[in-house]
């Protein structure tokens, strides 16, 4: 007489199957919690609590790797990361020169002489 339960088999056949549910259902729950905002709300949402100013934060990096960077530690998508390093970028573009603070004193080109010393 023959069995029609095989052990070996049918035990991976239905390890597969579950971890192919599991899988399934984990992709499924992923959701892009950034998805119709704008990279400044993000930044607000996400960044400000600890940076007062997205100004500065790019500080001269290459785009693809302020992308990558954001997307592994803040970004829920890439499309997002993608828009958010664009938009640190854009902020981050030093001031048009001559701006300075109002009363601030210009630089100086060259050191003055020392006085001369009289009475000796």
């Amino acid at each position: 007489m023959t069995s029609l339960f095989r052990p070996g088999r049918d035990l991976t056949a239905l390890l597969m199957i579950l971890a192919a549910a599991v899988l399934t259902a984990t992709a499924a729950a992923a959701q892009n919690l950034d998805a119709g905002k704008s990279p400044a709300k993000i930044f607000a949402e996400g960044c400000a609590t600890c940076h007062r100013s997205p100004r500065g934060l790019a500080k001269g990096r290459f785009s693809l790797t302020l992308s990558w960077f954001l997307r592994d530690h803040y970004a829920t998508s890439s499309d997002s990361a993608k828009a958010l390093a664009a938009y640190l970028e854009s902020v981050d573009e030093p001031p048009p020169r001559g701006s300075g603070k109002p009363g601030a004193k210009a630089p100086r080109s060259a050191p003055r002489p020392p006085k001369p010393v009289h009475g000796q």
